[in-house]
């Protein structure tokens, strides 16, 4: 029996001095880490850009009340005129009316003076032959003179009020 106490108390011996060691290990001094820290805080960071300049604005005092509404109409609708001009809505329509100025193109004339005949292109290809007087556009544009280089019309477009605006138009003669 004393050999098997003897050997417990070795092993129990043994393993008390390895957790001795062990625990003398972790109770190293953390001097070397507070070191490091205190390096790292005591750096310079970089240097902040200044802050913005804020800039004050001058105050605005508005001062055309008594001028008109830029954003109602001209032309008031209780004052519309019906002594205006106004399209015939019961006129029969011409071939070049069914398409915008913009798309007809003015490709020559034929004759001299006031029997001076201008060629269109509509935008299908069609060339037709219009005279003074003959409408074309889809704004009721009658055609009131034709030059050699244009043909000058006259176009009848709403006013947004009810009523009607004369409003000049020109088709110059493509290049």
């Amino acid at each position: 029996m004393s050999g098997r106490s003897f050997r417990p108390t070795g092993i129990r011996m043994v393993a008390l001095a390895m957790a001795m060691a062990a625990l003398g290990g972790c109770a190293r001094s953390d001097a070397d880490l507070r070191q490091q820290i205190e390096e790292i805080k005591a750096q310079r960071g970089a240097p902040l850009e200044p802050p913005p300049v804020l800039r004050t604005f001058e105050s605005f005092t508005y001062k055309a009340q008594a001028l008109r509404d830029p954003f109602s109409p001209s032309v008031r609708a209780d004052s519309a005129d019906d002594s205006g001009a106004r399209p015939d809505m019961n006129r029969p329509r011409e071939p070049l009316e069914a398409f915008p100025l913009d798309a007809l193109d003015m490709v020559g004339t034929i004759g001299t003076g006031a029997a001076m005949v201008a060629l269109v292109k509509d935008p299908s290809g069609l060339i037709h032959q219009v005279r003074t007087g003959n409408h074309m556009g889809q704004n009721f544009g009658r055609i009131l003179a034709i030059s050699e280089t244009s043909i000058e019309l006259v176009e009848l477009v709403p006013n947004g009020t009810g009523g009607w605006l004369e409003r000049q138009s020109a088709i110059a003669l493509d290049d």
